[in-house]
């Protein structure tokens, strides 16, 4: 966290075990934080959220960059009340540049020219371990947005 705290830009991201249910949504199982070198990944479903990841993510000093950020930001509100601040979900910003797609797989593809597998998205969060194939998969989802933000400055 202290690494983190001395970032101004950082990566956003959470996953959630899948519900398979109409109607039906877990609580978020894992957040991850990214900057250019290092990314983060934190097991909500084990910790809560403790005050200290509230004070990071409350803090305006620190721009938190992900895509379709809303329904992450209510369910981690479901843990533990807290105001966000700093947030940009770059579906909002990619429209300034002319990009059009609103998915984090077209966005990287256009943004940053690369492809980003999605295979991981509906395993169990949950699990006593995550696989290293989890762990890459949170890992990138973080980072890419942190990168793609940076991508999109130098336009």
């Amino acid at each position: 966290l202290n690494y983190l705290s001395g970032q101004k830009v950082l990566g956003f991201d959470t996953e959630s075990k899948p519900s398979f249910r109409k109607g039906e949504k877990n609580k978020v199982s894992l957040l991850q934080l990214a900057s250019g070198d290092h990314a983060f990944l934190f097991r909500l479903n084990r910790l809560g959220l403790p005050p200290s990841l509230k004070i990071l993510l409350t803090n305006p000093g620190i721009l938190k960059v992900g895509v379709a950020i809303h329904d992450d930001l209510s369910r981690l509100n479901g843990l533990k009340s807290f105001h966000p601040a700093s947030f940009l979900d770059l579906q909002k910003l990619a429209p300034e540049y002319g990009i059009e797609d609103k998915g984090l797989r077209k966005l990287a593809a256009n943004i940053l020219g690369i492809r980003i597998s999605k295979s991981q998205q509906l395993t169990n969060w949950e699990g006593e371990e995550l696989s290293a194939a989890q762990q890459r998969y949170a890992a990138t989802d973080a980072w890419v947005c942190y990168a793609m933000y940076h991508r999109l400055l130098e336009l």
